[in-house]
């Protein structure tokens, strides 16, 4: 039986968790950090704040520069960390293979549930309505077969869907996207794919290992084209 493994995502997860108490703020441009003048910086953005460029671990000057109209909310880790409890703690009646990897995202091992919860594509989806519906939050989920694509499925998802790849499609779903959507590719790995002419996923496949090992040595080109090829036996 091959593996299947769920990955969710709370979207905006500490800005989310402020338009609970503060539904009038829905739709603007919200963010949770420290005020620019104590030289803080962002934690979490709304998806309209985003649109602006404001990011996590911007400097709140600058998102203020970024968008002038972003409404800056001090951050409560008490509330999030017991929100993001009950959220792992439902996760956990699905399977106990969970693998909580921050406050607001994990991995489930939920190879073999069917029986209990029927094919993957409705338990992510049923999962993904019952997340709003008990928690009022938005969340994006992705299901692969490991858990390298079932998180860059996630990243395709956001904001607030589910992204299923089919056991078998994984070189051919990420084949298209560009190379920081793989795992170990940061600005350096990536300029020097760039330099190579290397710009998506496929093509680092389509390079062969030799011409990756002359730049980026030997071990590293052969996790890159594993990854590239959608491979990864890490467990939950």
């Amino acid at each position: 039986m091959p593996r299947l493994i769920l990955h969710l995502d709370l979207d905006a997860f500490f800005v989310s968790v402020e338009l609970l108490d503060r539904p009038e703020l829905r739709g603007k441009p919200v963010a949770v950090g420290g005020r620019a003048e104590a030289r803080g910086v962002i934690s979490s953005a709304s998806y309209e704040a985003r649109k602006f460029g404001v990011r996590s671990a911007l400097p709140t000057k600058r998102a203020l520069q970024l968008c002038p109209d972003l409404i800056l909310l001090a951050g409560d880790h008490a509330k999030y960390a017991a929100h993001s409890r009950r959220i792992m703690a439902r996760l956990r009646t699905i399977t106990p293979q969970v693998e909580q990897i921050s406050i607001d995202e994990a991995f489930l091992d939920i190879t073999g549930t069917e029986l209990l919860h029927g094919a993957p594509e409705a338990l992510a989806h049923k999962l993904h309505d019952q997340v709003r519906a008990e928690f009022g939050l938005p969340c994006s989920i992705g299901v692969a077969a490991n858990k390298l694509v079932a998180k860059i499925a996630t990243e395709q998802a956001k904001p607030d869907n589910v992204r299923i790849v089919p056991p078998g499609e994984e070189a051919a779903f990420l084949a298209p996207l560009p190379v920081r959507a793989l795992w170990g590719v940061g600005p350096k790995t990536a300029a020097v794919l760039k330099a190579m002419r290397i710009e998506t996923v496929g093509q680092i496949v389509s390079a062969g290992s030799e011409a990756l090992a002359r730049q980026l040595g030997r071990r590293a080109a052969e996790d890159l084209i594993r990854h590239a090829k959608g491979i990864d036996t890490s467990p939950v």
